[in-house]
């Protein structure tokens, strides 16, 4: 999807005579329902002004020219491309990157901050956003990639910035991607002139425009191989037993059954540490190297963003999240793993979506339509958010009604808690979530340690021990009982989890004010090893694992020795979501399915501190030392 492709030579003329921010605002409302925002078309009358004056420069006159080019299957829509042939005849698309910045500051990796939406905020450096998009393309338009393929080379101009000395956005972590895909000043006129005239200088650009518009939309398969042997790189796990079987099934199907006029779907349930991100990460990796296309999906910003961190640019692409497949045509791909499918949502909407945009289409149905083959990986204990609603009924029921073939496994091998079935059993019978024969925990019995400490002092003492010896090893999470502030207007984190003279601050929130370039945000805090001296929530923790985790245990869920029962206090939440739950039920579901997920991410140890006495007298009731 464009908004807006044709001849130069059209271009130039109606943003000269100031029309083509109406051209563009016209199928904006044509393609998305709802009007862009006044910000969204400013920036396309003054940016779009600025290119057309590069263009005069160069004389081109014969060439073809996108813009607003949406990439397939994101949100993400691309300035400019401009199309033409070099002086060899061949055919060459160049992406343009506009920015109307006039300052900046480095931030942190590959971000740098700026102001934007009303506030200082860190953002993408330029060369990486658009070296993005060029990845994107060359790994997904088959013009690209396929024989006599088309160019295609990325920069960026920010057409009001002028350089100043030791400039931050060509400090040194930035300078690989800028070799990559220049940045160009509003000074470097001449300079962006010669770019695209080296690339475009013998123009018949609308046939190269032509090809590209028609070009397939399919991963290239040297990329799929790519994904493949990355992936591997990073994860190489032996599958046993039942997780075996449910990885062959999937195999089997996509071999035997893609094409059927029947299609299936693949349901794969199982608690905390029995090893289905495991099995979907194989998958994702095998399948690839075959030549599927296949999708890594999760409800999870977290965990995506830890996954495409882990792996890199070059591949993130293939890790989505539900909410991506809204305008996915019927089996837009051939493979759909969606992992934690506990978090699937009633819809993909969210409080960013305009009304005049919002879809009434269920969330687990656009997953199921959207793959020849979905595969939902799932612990049906881990919703702990009302406006969750996935679960193996829903996902069984959904597909029923489609008239899909249906295939569940249940995986019961346990690999976090050193191996250890019991510990998982027991949390499930002392928080009342199922009733196991499990009712009292012996340490003596397994290598996993579970301790009660007596201070949030000595639970991080613990754990930051931990973490020294072993780099990325040991997190301490709570329930959500405090306040999770915005940062300080320097970008430093507010100390919002206070338990007497104990003061510690909650991982890092992104999207308001620019974090302090020592601050990791909330999405990499599994992943960035300075994490350790923030406190992660339910919602950063939930898919991952380490080898320790200290638990501070609020006051969201109390036991009551008065009624010898678990006691939900929504008085106590700081979830402004899960505290709105009307239904006293409901909300104790959520929050013991909470405290279920945060004591179960631990490998070697978990280690908790209760703010409540008498619930931690009911813990060690049932432990045996």
């Amino acid at each position: 999807m464009e908004l807006y492709s044709g001849h130069i030579d059209q271009f130039i003329k109606e943003t000269t005579h100031n029309m083509i921010s109406s051209a563009l605002s016209e199928a904006f409302f044509n393609y998305f329902g709802y009007n862009p925002s006044p910000s969204e078309k400013g920036s396309w009358t003054n940016s779009l002004k600025c290119i057309k004056d590069v263009f005069l420069e160069t004389g081109f006159h014969d060439h073809g020219i996108v813009l607003e080019y949406q990439l397939p299957l994101t949100s993400r829509r691309l300035d400019c491309m401009i199309c033409g042939k070099d002086e060899k005849k061949q055919g060459n698309a160049v992406i343009i990157e506009l920015k109307q910045w006039e300052k900046c500051k480095a931030g942190y990796s590959d971000k740098v901050v700026t102001w934007t939406g009303g506030g200082n905020r860190e953002v993408l450096h330029p060369s990486v956003q658009v070296n993005n998009y060029k990845l994107y393309l060359e790994n997904n338009h088959s013009v690209f990639y396929e024989s006599d393929p088309v160019s295609l080379s990325a920069c960026a101009y920010l057409h009001n910035y002028m350089k100043t000395p030791d400039d931050p956005l060509l400090a040194p972590q930035f300078i690989d991607y800028v070799s990559q895909c220049p940045i160009f000043y509003a000074e470097d006129f001449s300079q962006i002139s010669r770019f695209l005239e080296k690339r475009l200088n013998a123009g018949d650009g609308m046939k190269v425009l032509d090809r590209v518009r028609e070009s397939k939309q399919a991963p290239s398969r040297r990329f799929l191989t790519n994904v493949s042997k990355v992936i591997k790189e990073h994860k190489n796990y032996t599958l046993l037993d039942e997780q075996l079987v449910a990885y062959d099934k999937v195999i089997t199907t996509v071999k035997s059954g893609l094409n059927d006029k029947q299609k299936s779907t693949v349901i794969i349930k199982g608690g905390p540490g029995t090893g289905k991100s495991v099995i979907a990460i194989n998958l994702l990796a095998d399948l690839s190297a075959q030549g599927y296309n296949v999708h890594y999906a999760t409800g999870s910003k977290a965990f995506t963003a830890t996954l495409r961190k882990t792996v890199g640019n070059a591949v993130a692409q293939q890790f989505k999240y539900f909410n991506s497949y809204m305008r996915a045509g019927p089996n837009e791909i051939d493979v759909l793993v969606a992992d934690e499918s506990h978090r699937i949502r009633m819809n993909s909407n969210d409080r960013f979506t305009p009304r005049s945009k919002r879809s009434s289409i269920p969330q687990i149905d656009e997953l199921l339509q959207a793959a020849k083959l979905p595969v939902f990986f799932i612990d049906d204990r881990q919703n702990v958010r009302p406006g969750e609603v996935g679960s193996s009924q829903l996902i069984r029921e959904a597909a029923l009604q489609k008239g899909y073939k249906i295939h569940e496994y249940q995986l019961d091998i346990q690999f976090r808690c050193q191996g250890s079935d019991l510990f998982v059993q027991w949390v499930n019978n002392t928080l009342g979530i199922s009733k196991t024969v499990e009712k009292i925990w012996d340490s003596s019995n397994s290598s996993f340690k579970f301790q009660i400490v007596d201070s949030p002092h000595e639970l991080y003492r613990v754990i930051a021990e931990k973490n020294r010896l072993e780099p990325n090893s040991a997190r301490m999470v709570a329930g959500f009982c405090w306040k999770w502030s915005n940062p300080n207007p320097d970008g430093t984190l507010v100390k919002d989890v206070v338990i007497e003279d104990f003061a510690m601050t909650w991982e890092g929130k992104e999207g308001t004010t620019a974090l302090a370039p020592d601050v990791p945000p909330a999405s990499l805090w599994p992943f960035d090893p300075r994490a350790v001296d923030q406190i992660g929530s339910i919602y950063t923790i939930q898919g991952f694992e380490f080898d320790y985790v200290g638990v501070i245990f609020g006051k969201d869920l109390m036991y009551s020795f008065d009624n010898y029962a678990w006691e939900g206090h929504p008085e106590n939440s700081a979830d402004s979501t899960v505290k709105r739950e009307k239904n006293p039920e409901t909300f104790l579901k959520l929050v013991k399915n909470t405290y279920r997920v945060l004591l179960s991410r631990a490998l070697k140890g978990c280690y908790v501190y209760f703010a409540d006495k008498d619930t931690e007298k009911f813990f060690r009731t049932r432990m045996s030392n």
